[in-house]
């Protein structure tokens, strides 16, 4: 019984090894990759320039959009109380008018 236990772990090992090998022929077909330029500094820098400023630009965009949305807003604001002061003006002297050919 022990023999048996033993010759049962033992190839529970050897199988366990035996998935991390590989066969020489196995190596033999593994296609090698292509060797990878490096990309080199002026490149690199080229890259890294163009999307900072990319970058950059889009987030400048968008803080002006938003700065002119809310300028925008506040101007229509701003003219919508001015008819409205108008108007009332408007009111106002008409109302006077009135009263003075009401006296005559």
């Amino acid at each position: 019984m022990l023999g048996a236990s033993t010759t049962l772990l033992g190839r529970r090992a050897l199988l366990a090894t035996r998935t991390f090998h590989t066969s020489s022929r196995r190596m033999a077909e593994a296609a090698v990759l292509p060797a990878r330029r490096p990309m080199g500094a002026f490149r690199g820098g080229l890259f890294g320039f163009l999307f900072g400023t990319v970058l950059s630009g889009s987030a400048v965009y968008s803080y002006l959009v938003g700065e002119y949305k809310t300028s925008n807003d506040l101007l229509t604001e701003d003219i919508y109380a001015l008819q409205a002061s108008v108007t009332r003006l408007t009111h106002y002297v008409q109302n006077l008018e009135t009263r003075l050919q009401g006296k005559k």
